[in-house]
């Protein structure tokens, strides 16, 4: 493996802020369950959920737009300028949801506002996602970027892990009654101004060499459509790995909480103590799966999850709607996420290895938008679906489907690990041998 140092300044700078951006994402999710019946009237608690679950799908709809919109302003107008204006958008949308009016005193049109700050996060994220894996890659040497760009998962189940953990010291410190009320909006707050610093961290982001190459030697078709469209095979391509991995990703993240909670029986506070746990876990687990790519290479990570998805969801979901308490939980939700780890480890840098500089940040956003916007944002929706309908377990099998497709694109890709993704490193391409 290569010697070359990891920026850290640079890994810390893009990391942070995408923390703050899937702490607001997430913090949707977590907290669903208490604020659920501030905007909606009385009725079945699943279906209460099941209106929450469609507004969140409705903040991925939003993502192949964002993902155009903010891939090509990353594109065009430097990584560090998305990356601040994404972060902007989502403190915005977070004070929104924190300040919604509830059901009682305004009927739907607190629903409405949730939708609108849905729609604003989607943007946002839509366009994070790209501008975080696209900085993270290419502020990295090559020899090292699987395992730099691996904190881009770091960052973002850190970012969901402050979430839960600000909802287990809720939950020990307020009564249910409080939490319902108005216990729910702080969080969002909390989102909204944490937001607000990262902006003043992300403006002190130095630009990325790759960029700045590109933007000298042209300014013309930069971040546009139509020079996507000249990388249409790797475009559908990040849309099929992404299938398999986003559904399993939310399976075991975002839905895993409701799912352990209202299936297996556990008490909210068991369920997110496992979340809780298995995440931390999850995390500390990125880096380590995105180092180890950098010396055997990305598809062998992508292989084992596609494989490990597709024949161990049906038995793990069907063990851990079973579950008694903790300890069975916590491992179940392990044996999944360690599965999990072969695609969210190093997915974001096999995408931004795929394309050339001059659209790597829209051909990171809008074909992986789309994928999360059918699958990903979706998928939570999908699986209370099929709960509410009596067939439960068919969520577990369109999972596995999803992960049987992805497999096939594993393993007829071409390795990424050696892409070279500036002029420096593709004038030494030729006196460092080849990796296969």
């Amino acid at each position: 493996m290569s010697k070359a140092r990891v920026p850290w300044k640079a890994v810390l700078g893009g990391s942070v802020g995408n923390m703050v951006e899937w702490y607001d994402w997430f913090v949707y999710s977590s907290f669903a369950v208490y604020f659920a019946a501030s905007f909606f009237p009385d009725g079945n608690d699943t279906a209460k959920l099941l209106n929450t679950a469609a507004i969140f799908a409705v903040g991925f709809f939003m993502r192949p737009l964002g993902g155009w919109l903010l891939g090509r302003y990353a594109d065009r107008k430097g990584r560090k300028a998305a990356l601040t204006l994404t972060v902007t958008l989502m403190s915005a949308s977070a004070l929104l949801i924190a300040i919604a009016p509830t059901y009682e005193s305004v009927g739907y049109f607190g629903a409405l506002v949730l939708v609108v700050a849905r729609l604003l996060q989607g943007l946002s994220v839509g366009g994070e996602y790209a501008a975080s894996a696209t900085y993270l890659t290419e502020a990295t040497p090559r020899g090292r970027r699987g395992f730099a760009s691996s904190f881009q998962y770091v960052s973002m189940t850190a970012g969901q892990l402050v979430g839960l953990g600000l909802q287990i010291i809720l939950q020990n410190t307020m009564t249910k009654e409080a939490l319902n009320s108005y216990g729910w909006r702080i969080p969002f707050v909390v989102g909204a101004v944490a937001a607000a610093v990262v902006f003043y961290l992300r403006r002190s982001l130095l630009e990325t060499e790759a960029y700045d190459e590109e933007e000298r030697e042209t300014s013309q078709g930069r971040g546009t459509i139509a020079e996507l469209l000249a990388h249409k095979k790797e475009a559908l391509l990040v849309i099929a790995l992404t299938m398999g991995g986003t559904v399993a990703y939310y399976t075991y993240t975002t839905y895993l909480t409701k799912y352990l909670s209202n299936t297996a029986g556990l008490a909210k506070e068991t369920a997110t103590l496992v979340s809780f746990s298995a995440l931390f876990i999850f995390m500390c687990l990125q880096p380590l799966a995105g180092g180890l790519s950098d010396r055997i290479g990305r598809r062998p990570l992508l292989i084992t999850f596609g494989i490990g998805s597709m024949v161990g969801t049906v038995p793990l979901m069907t063990a851990l709607g079973g579950v008694q308490g903790f300890g069975g939980g916590l491992a179940l939700s392990l044996i999944g996420l360690i599965i999990v780890t072969g695609y969210t480890s190093i997915n974001a840098v096999v995408k931004a290895e795929l394309f050339p500089t001059h659209v790597r940040a829209l051909g990171v956003a809008l074909p992986y938008a789309i994928a999360n916007a059918l699958f990903g944002g979706t998928a939570e929706y999908v699986a209370l679906w099929f709960k509410d309908s009596g067939i439960e377990s068919g969520f577990f099998w369109y999972v596995s489907g999803c992960a049987a497709v992805s497999l096939i694109v594993y393993l007829t890709m071409r390795e990424t690990r050696d892409a070279a993704l500036s002029r420096a490193e593709r004038s030494t391409a030729e006196s460092v041998p080849t990796r296969v």
